[in-house]
């Protein structure tokens, strides 16, 4: 009999076909988000236009787990996104109440989310329920504000052309950006714009996907990094160029495969990146940042915080999201929140899940590619706002 975990396999696979043969990349997007600079391996989820999907709000009893799941750390996630949304109107009362609560139980989360809220499960254009969930992180990198022997790749800040809309185009003819083969070669003389030298040409290729990290410094000092822009080229996947070669098969285009196929063709790993035409520029954060900040311009929550497209869910929402751990079947079923944007997240069920820092973040996001349902939780109306609340009705609405 199939497992839950070879299904999720199996679906992951036939989706990464489809990107592999159709080339299903978006065109480029400029948020300035830690993860907009992340197109993901996995690609985006095509489905039927045939006929718009039902909004349906259902009973709370629907989320699986939903009356067992640890809410602290959704309610630490609450607050920040509040610290973005609570001048909005359909905010105001929901954060006000929320900033105003303190030493809340369990059951006093719930209890709050119940009454504020209506969970409305997410659908795709064709009606179904199930999307893709990857993962991204918070990758390290060792390096120096002063280029040395042993640090000698750039991280750049974000050129002058790019901030000022009124500077010459550094190309003829309203071009993009220079390419990443361009800037790589020298071409757009960038001398004076690094903000750090890093080690290793590959975890710097990898910080640029990911979009924001920190540099390890050789005191021992750690400096955080965020995405400030991008060159404007649309993103070529790497991993996709690889199978087209013959170097690795479709189910070995991961994080790690490419890391690994780099370090045994060092000579022909450059060439390789520089496929990918886009390339990211940095900023460093102030020293009071205590996670990268998302497109919504609040600290990220490891474990908590999502990127998702913003033209499908609203930034800032919890979302329920129904998965299971990478490469597994044990559920992954708790209450995130909407925090960050990507340029290869589209759709409605479709979500990159934020795992953290650390070497254990880096590898669950590597080998995340799981199917997942989702629910958004919508700010309930004044008029409709109960406590207790956990029987609302389900209704269709066309």
């Amino acid at each position: 009999m199939i497992s839950l975990h070879d299904l999720n396999r199996l679906f992951a696979l036939e989706w990464l076909l489809c990107l592999m043969l159709t080339a299903c990349v978006p065109a480029p997007i400029h948020y300035y988000t830690a993860a907009s600079a992340r197109p993901n391996s996995a690609p985006n989820i095509r489905h039927s236009q045939t006929r718009a999907p039902r909004v349906t709000y259902n009973r709370w009893q629907q989320l699986p787990d939903w009356q067992s799941i640890d809410l602290h750390p959704s309610w630490t996630a609450l607050l920040n996104s509040c610290t973005a949304l609570k001048h909005q109107r359909d905010w105001r009362r929901v954060c006000s109440r929320a900033e105003q609560q303190s030493s809340l139980d369990n059951e006093q989360i719930r209890t709050f989310f119940e009454s504020e809220f209506t969970p409305q499960q997410l659908v795709n254009a064709d009606g179904s329920s199930k999307g893709l969930v990857t993962g991204y992180y918070e990758p390290k990198l060792k390096g120096s504000h002063i280029r040395t022997a042993r640090f000698r790749y750039p991280l750049y800040a974000i050129p002058e052309a790019l901030l000022d809309p009124q500077a010459p185009t550094p190309t003829a003819n309203h071009q993009p950006y220079y390419s990443r083969a361009q800037i790589n070669a020298g071409i757009a003389n960038l001398a004076g714009q690094e903000l750090f030298w890093v080690e290793d040409e590959v975890e710097l290729f990898f910080l640029q996907i990911q979009g924001s990290g920190r540099i390890e410094l050789p005191n021992g000092q750690f400096v955080r990094v965020g995405y400030a822009g991008d060159n404007g080229h649309p993103y070529r996947s790497v991993g996709k160029k690889l199978v087209e070669m013959g170097e690795l098969s479709l189910d070995q285009a991961s994080m790690w495969d490419i890391q690994d196929w780099g370090l045994q063709n060092p000579e022909r790993f450059a060439k390789l990146l520089n496929s990918n035409p886009r390339y990211t520029f940095f900023r460093e954060l102030p020293v009071t940042a205590t996670a990268p900040i998302g497109a919504l311009g609040v600290p990220l929550t490891e474990g908590y915080s999502i990127a998702v497209d913003p033209q499908s869910i609203p930034l800032g929402a919890p979302i329920f999201l129904a998965t299971t751990y990478p490469n597994s079947d044990s559920p992954l079923n708790r209450l995130v929140f909407a925090q960050d944007t990507g340029i290869a997240i589209k759709g409605k069920v479709r979500a990159d899940f934020f795992w953290g820092f650390g070497e254990e973040a880096k590898t669950q996001a590597s080998r995340m590619k799981q199917i997942a349902k989702m629910w958004v939780l919508r700010p309930k109306p004044a008029n409709q706002r109960v406590a207790h609340d956990v029987t609302s009705p389900t209704q269709d609405v066309n």
